[in-house]
Parts: structure tokens; sequence; C-alpha cells
């Protein structure tokens, strides 16, 4: 039930889409007799599209999620394994056109392949199902038993996990297929890592961060107005998608901490 109501919540809530209702709303209300409030609530809209569109919003509010969780530093221990959580791969585009397709999150199955060719005796566990409200859509893990071994990790070396729907479910059934005092280090984007930490804990997991997938630079620059509309509201959305994340996570049990910290 948490899956589902979770999905459409953020369907109507997502910034732009809710954005684009109640200026519809307000476009409409125009025509009627309460045109004033109409008319403040498509200006007030019409300011937020200026806000995640060309403010510095989303890297005010991205920074303080990718900079929560930095790597260790060098030089790394060996791990017994790494943990890639999913997000990265595009399953319906996979399947229907019979490639491997990914989107910006790919990265992390990149690392992994690294990650695999520099340590070579570490397992790799992929943890992703479907993401979809659909019953039959397909599985991440469809798509990536086609990719590590086409980038060079062999599936002999590979543990897929693909019952999981959100980081939460990622945590608890990782945890029923690994060992909890063994080294471990969890690849997943920088923004998502303090969800993923809390969530991990919660189960029980005591493993290592490795974030990757930045969307931000890191430097002052990030705060300069960018003149890139879609990606600016990206940024944005996909941050306040995180805080929303880690609220709820909170409140249902979900993570040990609101705001995860090492």
């Amino acid at each position: 039930m948490f899956f589902e109501a979770s999905k459409i919540f953020w369907i109507v809530m997502a910034p732009m889409n809710a954005l684009t209702i109640l200026l519809a709303l307000g476009a409409l209300g125009l025509f009627t007799r309460w045109r004033r409030g109409a008319a403040v609530l498509v200006v007030s809209c019409s300011a937020g599209f200026f806000a995640l569109g060309f403010a510095p919003f989303g890297a005010a509010l991205m920074r303080p999620l990718e900079d929560r969780f930095p790597r260790p530093p060098e030089p790394v221990a060996a791990p017994v394994g790494v943990i890639v959580l999913g997000g990265g791969v595009r399953p319906f585009i996979s399947a229907a056109r019979e490639r491997f397709a990914t989107n910006d999150a790919g990265v992390r199955l990149i690392e992994a392949a690294a990650l695999a060719q520099r340590f070579p005796d570490a397992r790799i566990v992929f943890s992703g199902g479907s993401a979809s409200l659909s019953a039959d859509a397909p599985t991440e893990a469809a798509t990536v038993r086609l990719m590590l071994p086409a980038m060079g990790v062999p599936l002999s070396r590979v543990t897929i996990e693909e019952r999981s729907r959100n980081t939460a479910e990622n945590a608890r059934f990782v945890a029923e297929i690994m060992q909890a005092d063994r080294r471990w280090l969890l690849v997943t984007s920088a923004f998502h890592m303090p969800r993923a930490m809390g969530a991990f804990r919660a189960a029980g997991l005591d493993v290592t961060p490795w974030p990757v997938d930045y969307r931000t630079l890191g430097t002052p620059a990030d705060f300069r107005p960018w003149f890139d509309m879609e990606e600016n509201a990206t940024r944005a959305t996909t941050a306040l998608r995180e805080y929303v994340g880690l609220l709820a996570y909170w409140l249902t049990g979900r993570t040990n901490a609101l705001f995860p910290a090492p």
C-alpha cells in the first residue's frame, strides 16, 4: 500500500505537474466570478515555473543531499561485495527495443563494472525490480542481466534481487541475501544516498557509501543563474522528491533518521 500511495502522490504533487494543474485551474478561473483569486494563482504559478527553471533553486536543494555522504578516502580496502541499487535503466524501452537503455542514473551500473574490475574478488549484488504500478511491467533486472556481461562482468559474479520496488525494499531484500558483518560498498546516486543509507541501516546493514551520478558541481558556480529550464526543473524536482521521501520514510520507520549522516 505504501508503494502505490507514494507513486500516486508524486504523480500529482511533483512540482511541474502540480504547477501545471494549478495554472490550468487558474486560467479557467479567469472566466468565472473568482477572477481576482484566479489571477493571483496564475501569477504565483508563473513565478513557480520561473524559480524552478531559471533560479538556482534546484542546486540549493540538491547540494546538501549530494554532499551528505562523501566517498571513503583512498586507498579503499577491498570489499566483500558491491551493492548497486536500481534506477539507472529504462525497462520498458529496453524490452520494446530488445536493447538495453539507460537514463541519467545509468552511471550506477558503469561504476559497478569499474568496481568489479578494481576488486576482482568482490561479489556484485544488483537490487531492482519494477518501479511501475503495472503488475506486468518488465523489471530492471532483465536489462541488467544483458548489460553487465556486455560491460565485462560475468553473471557468475552477480547476485540479482528483482523483487524490490523502492529503496526500503532494496534494503530489506538485500538484507535477506547478505551477511551484515561483512564490508560492502553501496552504489547509488549521490542525491539518493542519504535515504538509501537510512534504509539500509534500518534493515540492520552497515554499508559503506559509494556515491555516483552527481548533478551539481560542488562549487559556488552551482548558485549562478542557469538558462536551461529543463535541467534546472529536473534537478529541483529530483531533490524535492528525495526530501519528501526522507520525510515519508522517517514517519513510517523505513529509515533510522530524518536526514541520515555519516
